[in-house]
């Protein structure tokens, strides 16, 4: 199919709803660990949690998953949920959490056009914490277009921008 269509350049994706196996745990690593707030709850099977009181970020249900098994990591399915940070600062803020918290990370990566932490929650969904660096710094190609690139993210450095 031709692209003679272009989605508007506004358009952002709203919001991810997640099957999960045990919602409570759910809501502690997404609200207790990662901080999102509660917005409003569906009995005991379903959750709907944001940033900034926006109606939902992220839903989590438990309607066909209660108790189940993670999803097989060769299976096709959701890669990682990618949540953005405002600025470096909070990003490093977020880090530190984590580190204070003894959650493992599955990998740190700078890509040039942003810095990324990786891990997964509790039901083995992978789950993307990241900021973009401002689109004037982003890495260019001689020809103009952007280079992303995987090089390992420089953690301590991340922790010194807390204190700026």
């Amino acid at each position: 199919m031709k692209p003679d269509y272009k989605i508007p350049s506004q358009t952002r994706i709203g919001h991810v709803h997640l099957k999960v196996a045990d919602l409570n745990r759910a809501l502690r690593f997404y609200q207790g660990l990662l901080g999102f707030e509660l917005i409003t709850m569906y009995g005991d099977q379903a959750a709907f949690i944001s940033a900034g009181g926006y109606h939902h970020h992220i839903g989590l249900n438990t309607w066909n998953s209660k108790g189940s098994p993670p999803a097989s990591e060769e299976g096709v399915g959701l890669y990682h949920t990618a949540i953005l940070y405002p600025t470096r600062k909070d990003f490093a803020i977020i880090f530190d959490r984590l580190r204070r918290n003894h959650y493992p990370l599955t990998g740190a990566s700078d890509h040039g056009v942003s810095e990324a932490l990786y891990l997964n929650d509790p039901d083995e969904n992978g789950v993307e914490l990241y900021w973009d660096r401002p689109k004037e710094l982003w890495p260019k190609r001689s020809d103009g277009s952007i280079e992303m690139y995987t090089r390992p993210l420089d953690l301590n450095d991340l922790l010194e921008e807390i204190d700026k």
